[in-house]
Formats: C-alpha cells, structure tokens, sequence
C-alpha cells in the first residue's frame, strides 16, 4: 500500500517538474539592426499564463507605443496551446549598439526572466522609393518645420518662431500627435503662443509642392547673450494614415496607420551686440520703438493734498526687461514709493503695450515747483540707431499753504509760529473726562462663572478620556488610520495634480520611491525592482502586495507615453493609497 502512494507522488512530482521545464518565457524583436528614423517592436511572449510582468527600462530607446496584451487559446486534436504576449513600439534616440535588458514574469510560484536583446543602431535609413510602400509615403508627406523672423538680431530685439506642420493631400493625420521632445531655448527669455487645440488649415507650398499645414504654436523669443545661441528642435510623434486597397465591409477604404517621429531640426541663432557709438549715458538696454509719457493729475492743489505723477513707456519692444527713468523732484514735496503697473500683451510679434509708474506727490508749502522734464533712451533695430525722448516739464502751483521760512524772503519769527501752528490745526488738544463707576469684582456675575465653569468641564474632559483610551486601545484601527494618513501624506503632491496627467504620474512615481526610502531605510541607487521586492519581502510584506506595488510603479512609467482618462487617474490614485496603507501595515 504504502508503495503504491510512494509511486503517485513520485508521478505528480515528475508531472509538475515536466510543466515547469515547459515554460518558456522570451523576448523577439522585429529587427536587431534598424535606422535611427525606424521604430522597433519588442514582442515578449510566454506559453503559460503568469502574474506581475515587468518589463526592462527600455533604455536608450522611447517608448511610443504599448504595452499591448495578446492571448492565443486554442485546441488542436485534443492538446491545448496557450500563447500571452505583451507588445512594445520603441523609438531609438542614440546610435550604436544598446542591450535590451531582461523582462521578468511570475509563473506558478517562480520567476522566469527573458534574455537580454542587442539592437545595432545605425544612421538614418532610406525608405525604398516606392509608392505603394506606406513607410515611403508618410515619410514624404508630413514635415515639421520651424520658421524664424531673424537669425541675426540684436541684443534683446524680440524674434518669433513659427512651428508648421506641413501635411500633404495623399495623406490625412486623424489621431493627435504627441510630443516628443519640447524645444529648449536656452539665452532666451521665451513665451509660447499655443494654438490651444484650435488649429486653422492653411493652404501653402513645401519645397514648391501643394501642402496644408496648421500652425502648432509660436514662440516669442528675446535673446539675452550675444554671439552663436542654438534652439533645441521640437519633435513629435505623429499617426499618418496611408491611402491603402483593402476595404471594410461597407466597401469604404481603410488605411494604413503609420507612426513617424519628425523633428523640425536644430535652429541656430547669430546675435549680434549693441554698437558702442553713440550710446546714450542714461541707456537701460531697451530695445524697440516707444513713446515717453510724463503728466500729473492736478497742476494746482492746496498744500498737504495730494496729486498723482505718472511715467508711462509705450510701444513695441522689451518692455518687460527693461527699467523706468526715474523722476527727480523738489525736496519740498513729499514722495512715496511708485506704484508700478505693467499692462503688456506677448503677440507673435513681439511684447506690445505700457509700463507704467505711479507717483504719490504732497506738497508741504506754497509756492511753484517745477518737475523737470525726464529723458528715456532706446535702440531702434530698424535704423540700427539710439534714440533718446524727452518728456515736457510741469509746474505744480500751490497757491494755500505755510510758507517754508528756509527759503522765505522775509524769515519772521511770526511766520514760523504761524507755521507751525497750522501743521497742527486739525488735532484736537481740549478733552472732556468723566469718573467711571467702580464695581467690585468679588462675588460678580463674572467671579462665580469662572469659580464654577472648570467643575463644570470635568464631566466633559472624563469623556473625552474615555473616547482617547477606547481609540488608543484599537490597534488595528489605529494602524489602519496611520497607513492612510502615512500614504496620503507622500501622495500630496500628486493629488495636487490630479487635472494633468504628466506631472500626476511623475509625482505619484516620486512619492513612491520617497516612501520606499523612508521606510527601507534604502539609498535611490538601490532602487531595483528585485532590491525592493527582496527588502519587502524579508519585512513579511505579502508576495501579491509586492507585485501589486511594482505593477504601479510600471504603471506610472508608461501612463505618461499612453492616453489616460480623469477617472483612470483617480482610480490610479486610490490605487497608490491602498497599496501603501497595506504595505505600511503588513511591513515588521
């Protein structure tokens, strides 16, 4: 009997040890030696279902499509063939050889890893010239292009890029491009005039062929050094569909999707200084076409009224990165701190509108003050000359008032007095007082309320004791409340950006690995996904939870390469609390 069990187990043994060797777990490439303009697909399959798939960094490469799941199920003369596959779209961003690391999965109670990939990149790739070759006609047909007013202009003279997509007819772009790498401009001051998603169609010409084109966006550009200054390209990611022969059902045609990065290329930018000749002393580095404007709101007031002085520059130019002339008044006014107020509108022009401050003006006697006129220097990149304004000058009239006896003709003692005695006319000096009545504090209304009211608080304060024991004697209750507090503290900053997608993920990604950190004890070199899953492990975290955390943590890497909903994200978001909390209390 007892061999005949000792035969059975020896059976099931050999059977699970025969369905472990049969796993097969492996990455394919559509091809290990591609241009730098291809795009690369990563296949990893496996002939068994598992759990907790985590693929390599991909490093090197741009994730631009994926991941895609496939499962193949089939059954043929009686055997059953299983087939899982997670699908990658890669993007090289560098040449030569990179390695694709390895993908691990969980496959009945182990972990399988894929072998390492050598991909060769090599320089841009010809598309074969062939018309019915999809690849061939969307290369052809989309470009990027970045339009500069000037790629000589002065120091600070506002310049303007135009970013145009141009798309021929033999193809259409239904789909929304996404954006690769953002232009950087480094030495500028910048503004972007975005579209909005509100793009015009234009018809025009691309290297003396029709085209339409929309414009993406324009940027306002003030460049702040001087000599060889290079704007970084802006590169999207764009799905074209190809004109193709098949038809659906419906005999209406189909297309041929195609994903093309295009870039608009590197613009370079020769910025010349401001000539030396000529230059005025009271020159502040602005750069354009402005008016000068100098006024008071009252020519005539009574001394210790106030008036208002304004010194307005208008025009086209660097008006947000330029200074005022300052005003020089009479000591005998009092003069506050302007007010400055700038209300300039950035166009694809150029900064246009009014810098503006306001001056506070009291006099203190009578008598005529004169404001002398001011002058405001500027450089003219159209003559390529400086030009200096001048303002009118402004007599302000007090005709009521003390006269200031330092500068007074006949300097009387009486004046002074009489001076003096004005500044002072509108205090009061006579005052009436009345006796108080004293009432006596013992025994008041008052006296017993603050006598009785602590007995009164003590039944309160043995409650609240009582609720404070009961709640600290809940254990799992308080561990559940600090698990939750703990995750939506480190989350925080990720709930704050909830509304945009890139910068919840990137937060959401950084405040798991600060948990991490803190919790582990554990250096952001140390940070592999084997690290943590080993660390967790030996903190009795449960093997799912493990798996769960790393799937958000791969989750957030690739959400921001894929489209997400509001409610994706909030789900995201609520993921992260409780899988932190479930950490937090399993964790010893």
């Amino acid at each position: 009997m007892k061999r005949k069990y000792l035969v059975i187990l020896l059976f099931f043994l050999g059977s699970v040890n025969s369905f472990a060797q049969d796993v097969t777990f492996e990455a394919k490439v559509s091809k290990q030696k591609l241009g730098i303009n291809e795009r690369l697909r990563v296949d990893f399959s496996m002939n068994r279902d598992g759990d907790n798939f985590s693929p390599p960094d991909f490093d090197g490469f741009l994730v631009v499509g994926g991941p895609n799941t496939s499962i193949s199920n089939s059954y043929f003369n009686g055997k059953r063939s299983y087939s899982k596959k997670y699908s990658y779209f890669l993007s090289p961003q560098k040449l030569g050889k990179t390695v694709l690391g390895t993908a691990t999965i969980f496959i009945n109670g182990q972990t399988y890893a894929s072998e390492p990939v050598v991909i060769e990149v090599t320089k841009q790739s010809t598309a074969p010239q062939d018309a019915s070759n999809p690849d061939y006609v969307a290369n052809a047909a989309v470009h990027l292009v970045a339009e500069v007013s000037d790629s000589n202009p002065f120091l600070n003279e506002g310049i303007t890029v135009v970013y145009k997509l141009y798309v021929s007819k033999d193809v259409s772009i239904t789909s929304a491009w996404q954006e690769v790498e953002s232009p950087k401009y480094e030495d500028f001051w910048s503004q972007n005039i975005d579209a909005r998603g509100d793009y015009t169609i234009y018809n025009g010409q691309y290297k003396g062929e029709e085209y339409r084109y929309v414009i993406l966006r324009s940027t306002v550009l003030y460049p702040q050094k001087i000599g060889e200054l290079n704007i970084e390209p802006l590169t999207l990611n764009v799905p074209i569909d190809v004109p193709s022969r098949r038809r659906d059902f419906f005999n209406r045609p189909i297309p041929n999707r195609v994903n093309k990065t295009i870039s608009a290329g590197r613009r370079t930018i020769q910025v010349r200084p401001l000539p030396l000749e000529n230059r005025p002393d009271d020159f502040t580095d602005a750069v354009g076409e402005f008016s000068l404007y100098m006024d008071t709101n009252k020519k005539q007031l009574n001394a210790n009224e106030s008036l208002e002085l304004d010194v307005k520059i208008t025009g086209n130019g660097n008006l947000k990165l330029m200074g005022l002339p300052k005003v020089n008044l009479p000591s005998s006014l009092e003069v506050y701190e302007p007010e400055r107020t700038n209300s300039v509108q950035v166009k694809t022009n150029g900064m246009q509108g009014t810098i503006s401050e306001k001056y506070t003006v009291v006099p203190q006697f009578k008598g005529q003050y004169p404001v002398r006129p001011i002058t405001f220097s500027y450089f003219d990149p159209k003559t390529e000359t400086y030009k200096t304004l001048i303002s009118k000058e402004i007599v302000i009239d007090v005709p009521e008032g003390p006269t200031n006896n330092a500068v007074a003709a006949n300097g009387a003692a009486n004046d002074t007095l009489d001076a003096d005695n004005n500044q002072f006319k509108n205090i009061k000096l006579a005052t009436t007082f009345e006796p108080m009545e004293k009432e006596l504090f013992f025994k008041s209304t008052l006296f017993w309320s603050l006598v009785g009211g602590p007995f009164l608080l003590i039944p309160l304060f043995l409650i609240a004791v009582r609720a404070r024991d009961k709640r600290l004697a809940d254990v799992d209750g308080n561990r559940l409340r600090n698990a939750n507090k703990l995750a939506r503290k480190f989350l925080g900053e990720a709930k704050k950006n909830l509304k945009n997608k890139e910068a919840f993920y990137e937060s959401m990604e950084r405040a798991m690995h600060n948990y991490l950190k803190a919790k582990l004890d554990i250096e952001t070199t140390e940070m592999s996904k084997e690290r943590i899953a080993q660390l967790l492990k030996e903190r009795n975290v449960s093997q799912t939870t493990v798996g769960e955390f790393n799937l958000l943590l791969k989750s957030c890497e690739f959400a921001r390469y894929t489209p997400s909903t509001d409610v994706t994200i909030k789900e995201d978001y609520d993921k992260a609390v409780r899988i932190i909390s479930t950490i937090d209390k399993e964790i010893h």
